[in-house]
């Protein structure tokens, strides 16, 4: 018999109500390894969640069990019509991509729907990928210090514009270009773009539609489609996407791949305008051609593909960018061709392997004999000491565990960076491995449940690990969480999540306006992270602590301000400044027949939501609307929070006025 999978892939007996690892609730899972679905796909696992549900990877029993994916459409429709509205959409835009047909797009197979727990849910299938995202191949080359080469980038170029000139062609968008949705497969080295945005924007479509009557908003979160820093303005903030919306988002990942920062580091936040000049040099003319695609107005754009495609083709560029790589051979190593470029990250010559080990053999022992001489307290112990007595070792040929690898100066050094910043942030250690992992198997999906070993064959494996690490690191401590919060984090539990609520119910303040506040810290840093099920997850831990700051904060008066009317007056206005990922509350004791007349002026980028007190549905929830007027149906407090998506701080100013 088969054993029951958890979301984190901890095994289980089939008759487990709950993980014996982790604790998950099994008994509410819809989709397990193991289940038949349509009655021909065999699920193996879960490779990925976001807003409107999960991606599996399956077996098609109709065709040997070929490998393919499974994309879940599960948005909370209540009402008939809204389903059967939704069901007709996505049928539609599944059509316009079964019609795709082209070597670097995975085929879409077909869409069909399953019952799981009296819910409906639609599945499209398509061909499964072996290869890895450029977001995973450029942290493994920051690892090392280094970035895509200009001519890297160019080539890569070259090899996406023809799809993106065929999708164009018969009037498809991607909508959300990215790193993470470009893939650079295993069997021949091209790049594949993955990840078509079209069947989430009809789930964003619907929920628009169908917002505030027969479509639920509290189990799904306002959603746009398409990612912050790679999307363009257009389509962030009106939902517009075009031919050279595809553009923009395609120049935003070339420079993320030559910089190896993001879109949000490269952005001059008071003018909004991209400033890489200051992390790379490129070729004028390859410069002039991302700045086009990049402009803020789609009519300053590239019209097309075609364009970009024939401005790269220019004598002049090509000319630059050979004289650009005869310099580098003199400094760096020899450009490799991008066909290469897999191959390159994992190959070690075999004289710098010789080297590499006999000098870390030697500093190895040095170092053993100066900790025997010194011991080092608990806190200092490396971080990922404990996997050195429990390794699970990926088996070589010969069935055989490999051989240990003498960690070079530089991997070790890495660690110990790692260890310092940890002991000094005073986070649990089994937590922050925990999370790790959570991160690096969501990269890895084929190492799910596999920690690197100690083997030279890992070593790669082992560097992208220790770049996640750093990264997590990086944002948690842009967070600026009190020591208390960050000392608790892997111990937060649904109780805290009560407690927190009835301390803002003493407040005035429901939940949900709690939650908005800390969401908007928290998906400030973690963007790609799913909104529904956080909790289940180790990064959810991260929120529940942001949420523990910040109830102390609303008890402190420091985000939280009662609107009162003086006698006599029947409007009141508040005006201030919010950070990004920063979010303000008022609260104002309003009864039953008056009238109440809302306007709020802020940035684009703001979400407004209106609450109501308890047993009433809010009037506006994360929403982009700014005004609001009507009688008040239920007397109580009423909850009024503006929270900030921008990346830079915007001013806003809010009225409310109420009369008898």
């Amino acid at each position: 018999m088969k054993p029951l999978l958890c979301s984190q892939q901890h095994a289980n007996s089939p008759n487990n109500r709950f993980c014996t690892t982790c604790g998950e609730n099994l008994v509410i899972k819809k989709i397990h390894s193991g289940l038949i679905l349509g009655a021909r796909y065999r699920i193996v696992r879960q490779l990925g969640q976001g807003g409107f549900g999960r991606t599996y990877l399956a077996a098609d029993l109709s065709r040997f069990s070929e490998l393919c994916v499974l994309k879940e459409f599960a948005p909370h429709f209540q009402g008939t019509y809204a389903s059967r509205k939704a069901q007709e959409l996505f049928e539609r835009e599944a059509n316009v991509l079964y019609q795709l047909q082209h070597p670097q797009i995975p085929r879409f197979r077909e869409l069909f729907r399953a019952q799981q727990q009296d819910q409906d849910s639609l599945f499209l299938v398509q061909d499964f990928v072996v290869g890895q995202t450029y977001h995973t191949l450029l942290m493994a080359l920051k690892s090392q210090g280094k970035r895509f080469t200009e001519a890297e980038v160019i080539q890569l170029l070259q090899q996406i514009l023809p799809v993106l000139e065929y999708i164009h062609s018969l009037g498809v968008i991607h909508r959300d270009i990215a790193p993470d949705n470009l893939m650079l497969r295993t069997s021949d080295g091209e790049p594949v773009l993955i990840d078509f945005g079209g069947v989430k924007q009809v789930a964003v479509t619907v929920a628009r539609e169908f917002q505030g009557s027969i479509f639920d908003t509290k189990k799904i979160p306002a959603t746009r489609v398409g990612k912050i820093g790679y999307a363009p303005p257009e389509q962030l903030q009106q939902g517009m996407a075009s031919a050279n919306s595809d553009l923009y988002a395609l120049a935003a990942t070339a420079l993320v791949l030559l910089t190896g920062k993001e879109p949000t580091q490269l952005i001059e936040p008071q003018s909004m305008k991209w400033d890489w000049q200051r992390e790379v040099n490129l070729s004028p003319r390859l410069g002039d051609i991302l700045d086009r695609m990049l402009q803020r107005k789609p009519s300053d754009r590239f019209e097309s593909a075609t364009e970009v495609l024939q401005a790269l083709k220019s004598h002049s560029l090509a000319v630059a960018a050979t004289q650009q790589h005869d310099d580098e051979i003199e400094t760096d190593d020899p450009p490799k061709s991008h066909h290469q470029f897999s191959g390159w990250l994992w190959k070690i010559p075999l004289m710098l392997l010789v080297i590499v080990t006999a000098g870390s053999f030697g500093w190895w022992g040095g170092n053993l004999w100066v900790k025997s001489r010194t011991p080092l307290p608990q806190e200092e112990k490396l971080l990922f000491e404990k996997d050195y007595s429990t390794i699970t070792f990926l088996l070589d040929d010969t069935n055989q565990p490999p051989p240990p690898l003498k960690f070079s100066p530089q991997e070790q050094q890495r660690r110990e960076n790692l260890e310092k910043r940890l002991a000094s942030l005073g986070i649990n250690r089994e937590f922050y491995s925990d999370l790790v992992y959570e991160a690096f198997w969501i990269r890895y999906p084929q190492q799910t449940g596999r920690k690197p070993s100690t083997s030279s064959k890992d070593t790669q494996l082992r560097a992208d690990r220790d770049a996640i690490a750093a990264n997590l690191l990086d944002k948690i401590e842009m967070l600026k969480l009190s020591k208390k919060a960050m000392k608790r984090l892997g111990s937060y539990e649904e109780a805290d999540l009560t407690r927190w609520g009835n301390q803002a119910n003493r407040l005035h303040l429901s939940s949900s306006a709690l939650y908005d506040l800390a969401d908007a810290k928290f998906f400030k840093q973690f963007p790609e992270q799913p909104r529904e099920q956080l909790t289940n997850m180790f990064i959810g831990q991260v929120w529940e602590a942001i949420v523990a700051d910040t109830i102390n904060q609303l008890q402190s008066q420091a985000a939280v301000e009662r609107i009162v009317f003086d006698q006599g007056r029947v409007s009141q206005q508040k005006n201030g400044t919010l950070k990004p990922g920063e979010g303000k509350a008022f609260i104002a004791e309003l009864s039953t027949e008056q009238i109440m007349e809302v306007e709020l002026q802020a940035n684009s980028s703001a979400l407004f939501s209106i609450y109501c007190p308890p047993g009433v549905k809010p009037i506006i929830e994360d929403s982009k609307e700014r005004s609001w007027s009507g009688n008040i149906q239920a007397s109580g407090f009423y909850e009024f929070i503006i929270v900030s998506e921008a990346a830079e701080p915007i001013d806003y100013q809010l009225k409310l006025t109420v009369e008898n």
